[in-house]
């Protein structure tokens, strides 16, 4: 599994985090967790908090999936929008997903219960690419306004360069429930959290396959022992089809990079209020400053899993187009991974009996991936209203069994990339 974040901004400036260790003693708990990402760590620690006995297992180290490698970037909702979700669900179902993935924030509510330090900052800006889009995004500001009294700041043309030093985009809308945070911090946060509270953390251990008996309890097979559960939570998002195969066909992974700058003496002037940045691109560009006023930048989409050559030389014509005037500047991290995405841009959270799982985030993840794992907890102690909401998103496996998949899924994913090139 090749780690393209030994070379992020993330790992060279993450907080200490305690060497691999084995498990001793007793490997049977209530909850066994797979996966040391958001969702893994947040599910494990409520869990804790709810009286389970949990361990979790992770096949690399904490924070080295997308949680560990993203842009850092918090975005309210989901990739469909507040009115798509109401016109395709009703209202009733719309109240209740917008409840919870917009005006929920439990990255927010975690980092002030546990004091966690992790560059947390307010604002998202949404930036539209076409007049179109603007328009678009200036229809859903007025029924988010007016259907849930949810304010946000539309932004004109005219006044963009107020956000951002950017002559190409056409307005936006600026989210302060919104913002951006180091996701490896928090992930090795909620990791010290969790092992406080009493959750056993196995790292460098594979988990091969989950076993399910008749009485409802499982076992984890993993490369070196048996795990015994009375509860399983699937966490591995894009690997999740080398536990699961079955859950594997309704996703597929895409790859995203990213590369932080050297400090910049004109950060503030790039982003004056200091807000990610997310562009309205199928294949979009988004970007923030660091709490050291670096760059850190995403952009373009890859959909072989062998990394670019260069990260950096790769991400830097994206750097160039959006900030001419920062198109030479030194770039001291390149790094990336994949994004599981289902075929709708919906996560596909379920449970089968006393085995959960949630993945195919599709880029949109590191607020939804936290209120995941704790709405997994919350079934477990069973009070599954508010996991049922999620839980029964619609979902549909990508076309073309084991071989097909992966290339008519990047086909349909060149398409819409072509028609951003052609506007």
């Amino acid at each position: 599994m090749t780690d393209t974040l030994a070379n992020s901004y993330y790992a060279a400036t993450a907080h200490p985090w305690r060497e691999l260790g084995d498990i001793d003693g007793d490997l049977e708990c209530d909850v066994a967790v797979i996966g040391g990402g958001f969702t893994g760590l947040s599910a494990a620690l409520a869990c804790a908090e709810r009286g389970f006995s949990v361990i979790l297992v992770e096949r690399e180290h904490i924070g080295f999936g997308a949680s560990g490698r993203n842009g850092g970037q918090l975005i309210p909702g989901l990739r469909w929008t507040a009115s798509e979700l109401e016109e395709e669900f009703g209202s009733e179902r719309a109240d209740a997903l917008f409840d919870l993935c917009w005006r929920a924030n439990p990255v927010k509510a975690r980092i002030e219960k546990h004091g966690i330090d992790c560059d947390l900052k307010t604002g998202h800006l949404e930036a539209a690419w076409t007049p179109t889009d603007f328009d678009t995004m200036q229809r859903e500001a007025e029924y988010l306004d007016k259907r849930f009294n949810y304010r946000t700041d539309v932004i004109a043309k005219t006044r963009m360069a107020e956000h951002i030093a950017s002559p190409l985009y056409h307005g936006g809308i600026h989210d302060l429930q919104g913002g951006h945070f180091h996701p490896l911090n928090y992930a090795i946060a909620l990791a010290k959290a969790a092992e406080a509270a009493g959750v056993r953390i196995w790292e460098g251990e594979r988990v091969n396959r989950i076993v399910e008996f008749s009485d409802g309890s499982s076992e984890l097979i993993t490369n070196r022992a048996i795990i015994g559960a009375r509860y399983v939570i699937d966490a591995t998002d894009s690997w999740i089809g080398d536990v699961e195969p079955d859950l594997g066909r309704y996703t597929v992974p895409i790859m995203n990079y990213n590369i932080a700058t050297a400090p910049l003496a004109n950060a503030d002037e790039l982003l004056p209020t200091d807000a990610a940045v997310a562009d309205s691109r199928f294949v979009l560009n988004y970007f923030r400053l660091s709490a050291d006023k670096r760059l850190i930048f995403g952009g373009g989409e890859r959909y072989s899993q062998t990394p670019p050559r260069d990260i950096a030389a790769f991400v830097r014509p994206f750097v160039a187009e959006v900030f001419p005037q920062v198109a030479d500047a030194p770039i001291d991290y390149g790094w990336g991974g994949a994004v599981a995405v289902t075929m709708n841009r919906l996560p596909h959270i379920g449970r089968r009996r006393n085995v959960f799982f949630a993945h195919g985030f599709s880029g949109h993840g590191a607020l939804v991936t936290t209120l995941a794992g704790e709405l997994v907890a919350e079934a477990m102690a069973e009070t599954a209203e508010r996991f049922d909401v999620l839980a029964n998103l619609p979902s549909k496996p990508f076309p073309g069994g084991k071989w097909l998949r992966r290339p008519l899924a990047t086909l349909g994913l060149l398409y819409y990339a072509m028609k951003d090139k052609l506007g």
